[in-house]
């Protein structure tokens, strides 16, 4: 369990395919590797869900573990190399680390965590999880055996049961089997308080995380592809009041996104001022 640290916390969370990436993280080498057309695989997917009532996630997964018999060995280290393929949005190999230093600049702690449908092994070989930017990952993973074969799925991270996530991060419950996450604990005494969370996504999958988000005092910021410029989901998820803001997914020094990260940033370290005033005035009132 982490403990609460003197120095405010602000927690960015953030989705994966299609937000750091320019398109699903098994679309960029994997389906082909197994002799399918993208729209194909994705299509039989959401079939075997449909048809047996399963969740979709469950579906791709197993699909994936299917299709590679008598290809290739499925494994952890098989996925983490697909992983090292994946495409990035400009500037998020330097992202997280210039977001970090700015926080420190400011007495910040700038956390980054990847809270995502996608799967977890593919994500940590792309070279910004190598890296060490992120101080979690949440994300659809497999079971292995002692030979890293994978077996069955060990965690499926869909878009209604991501908002776990958010609150174990609030807590510092980070162990994903640690039940202490439903522990009553005062909202002063809680690691990360929720207006100092920042949710980045692109579509509905995010939704339930970025309205839980902003309903107690957060940032959720809708990103569009930055190479098309089609802002038709961002404008839907404006409209619909799930996000605050949206910029395109350019995470270069001076980007949009860049200077509204930084503005958050900014704003967090004159409420945190504010709370202890306020928690002062209240002490003496006591």
């Amino acid at each position: 369990m982490e403990k609460k640290t003197e120095q405010p916390v602000v927690a960015i969370c953030y989705d994966f395919d299609k937000t750091l990436s320019p398109d699903d993280m098994q679309a960029q080498g994997y389906i082909q590797s197994v002799g399918f057309d993208v729209p194909k695989f994705w299509s039989d997917c959401a079939y075997m869900a449909k048809e047996n009532d399963m969740d979709q996630n469950l579906a791709y997964m197993y699909k994936m573990l299917e299709e590679s018999k008598g290809k290739f060995v499925f494994s952890k280290e098989t996925l983490q190399d697909y992983g090292s393929r994946v495409q990035l949005f400009p500037g998020v190999e330097e992202w997280f680390d210039r977001i970090k230093k700015y926080g420190e600049e400011k007495g910040i702690i700038v956390e980054h965590y990847i809270i995502s449908s996608g799967l977890k092994e593919m994500i940590e070989g792309t070279s910004v999880a190598k890296a060490g930017a992120f101080k979690k990952i949440y994300a659809s993973s497999f079971y292995f055996d002692e030979d890293g074969v994978a077996k069955w799925p060990a965690q499926v991270v869909n878009y209604t049961n991501k908002t776990q996530f958010l609150f174990r991060i609030e807590k510092g419950v980070l162990d994903i089997n640690d039940p202490a996450v439903n522990d009553n604990s005062p909202i002063e005494d809680r690691r990360v308080p929720f207006r100092n969370f920042v949710y980045i996504g692109d579509s509905d999958t995010d939704v339930p995380c970025m309205r839980l988000v902003n309903a107690y005092g957060g940032h959720s910021i809708g990103v569009y592809n930055v190479n098309t410029g089609d802002k038709t989901k961002v404008y839907k998820m404006m409209d619909e009041n799930r996000i605050r803001y949206y910029a395109p997914s350019d995470y270069r020094e001076g980007s949009e996104l860049d200077v509204l990260i930084k503005c958050i940033i900014d704003r967090t370290v004159a409420n945190e001022k504010l709370e202890k005033i306020h928690k002062n005035n209240q002490n003496i009132a006591e």
